[in-house]
């Protein structure tokens, strides 16, 4: 049997919803317009919306009148987003390193920097390979990451949270082989936890030579949800436009 990884243990638990429950739905559906409109979607295209979590970003774009799957690690999060499923909103789970349909899918979606979770680059680079085979020919794959940049050099190294009565303890660092690692205790009445998450800071010059070595054209490079251009030493996001 193998080792479970950082990842399949804390995305399943309650806590890493209830730390990041703060984050911004109404900037989410705001970037989901964007990208609405700048692709120029059209009525019942399909989209797979990669690493969704519980499914909000695949409910609100199925709202919109588009076929979405959604697909995760996490079997919590697909069976809370499995009871929102109907004819043209499906949830399943999946590991992103494995192609989920061939040629299938006009759009393929990897939002909020839900990437860069395995132990090496190359391993990384490999789900932008499987993930394109899940594109129909002359299909669009945006990926949403960090800019390592930014967020290396405005490192926070420790945070207290208390959230629901429930205390968080975040220590972040950089470390050697360039992971950005956040270890976090969690302290929920008198019961005493510990987590880990871990991105490898893949640079923007790493994912351009990877495109290019697997034939993958770059449209667009943005550097936040409003779409305006990649600047490196201030864009809060490196999010690529890719066509297969």
């Amino acid at each position: 049997m193998s080792k479970k990884q950082w990842f399949d243990e804390w995305f399943n638990t309650i806590y890493y919803h209830i730390l990041y429950k703060h984050r911004d739905y109404e900037e989410a559906a705001k970037f989901l317009d964007h990208l609405i409109n700048y692709f120029k979607i059209v009525p019942n295209a399909k989209i797979l919306d990669l690493a969704c979590g519980k499914g909000r970003h695949s409910i609100y774009l199925n709202k919109k009148g588009f076929d979405v799957t959604g697909v995760d690690l996490s079997e919590e999060n697909i069976k809370f987003a499995s009871t929102k499923q109907n004819a043209s909103l499906h949830f399943a789970v999946h590991d992103m390193r494995h192609v989920y349909a061939d040629g299938v899918f006009d759009y393929v979606f990897n939002l909020f920097t839900s990437f860069g979770y395995f132990d090496s680059k190359e391993e990384n680079l490999n789900v932008i390979d499987a993930t394109i085979k899940s594109l129909k020919p002359k299909g669009k794959f945006l990926l949403d990451f960090l800019n390592p940049y930014v967020v290396v050099n405005n490192l926070v190294h420790e945070e207290d949270k208390t959230i629901e009565n429930i205390h968080f303890r975040i220590e972040r660092k950089y470390t050697e082989d360039e992971f950005l690692l956040k270890n976090i205790a969690v302290d929920d009445h008198g019961q005493h936890y510990e987590f880990q998450e871990k991105v490898k800071a893949i640079r923007r010059t790493d994912f351009l030579a990877y495109f290019d070595k697997i034939n993958l054209k770059v449209i667009d490079i943005f550097g936040d949800y409003e779409l305006s251009e990649y600047r490196k030493e201030e864009s809060q996001r490196l999010i690529f436009v890719l066509e297969k």
